[in-house]
């Protein structure tokens, strides 16, 4: 194929696998959130008895199982377009990415599956014990599941644990632990995690709200926004911290990624942190990215051209530095590949060494225009701050709804506005969830793997208009879909908990 029909199919290809990622974004944060509410909700059951928490704990379980079922399907599909569309990534790091997956679909998927059974249709058949610890299994399954999916996104964020193989020509993994414990990982899942808490929370209090503007169901609805507001000011807080970290761990490991999200084009010390315009925290920037005050923070410009020192002290290289010493280790896999058919020991272990020495930028040598290598700042900028504005927003309404709900005081339902800014706070949940996986896949590229594999490296050689075709197929079906779930989800709500 020439340039063009690859540039168009890659294009294409990178739109299909990003329409498929959002629309399965959708039902996950829901369904890990969900399952802490209603989990809390039949503990309370538990240990009272009252029959009141076990019908609150259905209801939310009702809306739980219909998320669940449509986010199985989009991640399904989701799992298979790495073979499909993205093959060569597969191919090139399959003994690595497929571990967490395999993972992830055995163990964690089929606890779900089975313990959600019994959640579902045990009220009756099973004790009040293993029915609780059936809820709280499921949830576990969920949490499980996106602690692998997580592990393998992690490591395409930051490549650890393996080792090339010019034998094969693939990178395969040598410490496990390294990749499954991997302090991005471990970060990402607490900070994603929480985060899809926080979006629960914010369902539940929206439902509710509405429950309690129709004047309906008014116990229900207080105690369903007491639960919530207390998980989601819980889950905001350690989201928060947890993002302070991240940034730092961005700023080490992906410092082209920090310097998107701020706009910044030339690095400095005592760096500012722009909230938005002139409207900027004096160096606060600096004390994300290097826990100092007086921390030098690249910009666009430095990371380009190279210069600066390194937090390990050594000197940062340029992209230009980086594509040649890419190139030569490509050109020294071909020749040592061509001295092992000529049986060249000498000629192979010389070659092997150039190799070592600059595998590190293997991944440059496959640029072929270096402006590619900055992420779309405009994007990267507003989604950074619709993100981090929202959950700011967020703390303080779980922390209003808190005090109103469990004061006796007070009363949620005097406050008929504050019922529409919690009805309303739903979609805001989600503008800040799909921002927050913005951030974090924009803000890689070009890379599909850093600095290891380049996006039109990893692609499958498919015809443009094939993949223009699944395109549309999936656009369609993933839409019908989220329809059906929404106005399923309306049904449930509108009929309200089952009666007594």
């Amino acid at each position: 194929m020439n340039e063009a029909i690859d540039t168009s199919m890659i294009d294409w290809s990178r739109a299909q696998f990003a329409l498929t990622a959002m629309y399965h974004w959708l039902f996950v944060p829901l369904t890990l959130g969900l399952a802490v509410v209603m989990g809390i909700m039949e503990t309370v059951y538990y240990r009272t008895r009252n029959e009141f928490w076990k019908r609150t704990a259905k209801f939310w379980m009702k809306l739980f199982g219909v998320n669940f079922a449509i986010g199985v399907a989009t991640g399904l599909i989701l799992e298979f377009q790495f073979g499909t569309n993205w093959s060569n990534y597969s191919w090139f790091v399959g003994d690595i990415f497929g571990a967490p997956l395999a993972i992830e679909g055995i163990l964690a998927f089929f606890m779900e599956a089975t313990f959600i059974a019994v959640m579902f249709f045990g009220w009756a058949k099973v004790s009040r014990r293993f029915h609780l610890a059936s809820t709280w299994l499921t949830g576990l399954g969920a949490t499980i599941s996106a602690w692998w999916i997580l592990v393998a996104n992690s490591w395409m964020q930051y490549p650890v644990g393996m080792q090339f193989n010019p034998e094969t020509m693939r990178n395969e993994m040598v410490d496990f632990m390294a990749v499954a414990f991997s302090p991005v990982a471990v970060v990402k899942f607490f900070h994603t995690v929480l985060s899809c808490w926080v979006l629960g929370a914010v369902f539940v209090i929206g439902v509710s709200s509405w429950y309690l503007i129709k004047k309906r169901e008014q116990e229900f609805a207080k105690a369903s926004i007491k639960v919530a507001s207390a998980v989601g000011l819980f889950a905001s807080l350690v989201t928060a911290a947890t993002g302070d970290q991240s940034a730092y761990q961005v700023a080490q490991v992906q410092p082209m990624k920090l310097a998107s999200m701020e706009a910044l084009q030339d690095g400095s010390t005592h760096a500012p942190l722009t909230v938005v315009g002139p409207i900027m925290i004096p160096e606060m920037l600096s004390v994300l990215a290097t826990h100092s005050m007086d921390g030098f923070v690249p910009g666009i410009n430095d990371i380009m051209e190279g210069g600066y020192q390194l937090s390990d002290g050594t000197t940062a290289l340029s992209v230009d530095e980086k594509i040649a010493r890419g190139k030569m280790a490509i050109n020294a896999l071909a020749d040592y590949r061509n001295a092992r058919k000529e049986n060249n020991s000498e000629m192979m272990q010389s070659s092997l060494s150039v190799l070592n020495e600059n595998m590190p930028y293997f991944g440059y040598g496959y640029i072929k225009d270096k402006s590619t290598l900055v992420p779309n700042v405009d994007l990267m900028f507003w989604s950074f701050r619709v993100m981090v504005g929202l959950g700011v927003y967020f703390i303080v309404l779980f922390a209003v709804l808190l005090f109103l709900t469990w004061k006796k005081t007070c009363r949620v339902d005097n406050h008929n506005w504050l019922l529409y800014v919690g009805l309303w706070s739903i979609p805001l949940a989600y503008i800040a969830s799909q921002a927050g996986w913005i951030v974090a896949e924009v803000g890689r590229q070009p890379w599909t793997i850093q600095d290891m594999l380049p996006v039109d490296a990893a692609i499958s050689r498919l015809e443009t208009g094939s993949v223009q075709t699944t395109f549309f197929i999936f656009l369609i079906m993933f839409t019908v879909l989220l329809i059906a779930e929404i106005g399923i989800m309306l049904k449930a709500i509108k009929k309200g908990p089952e009666d007594r």
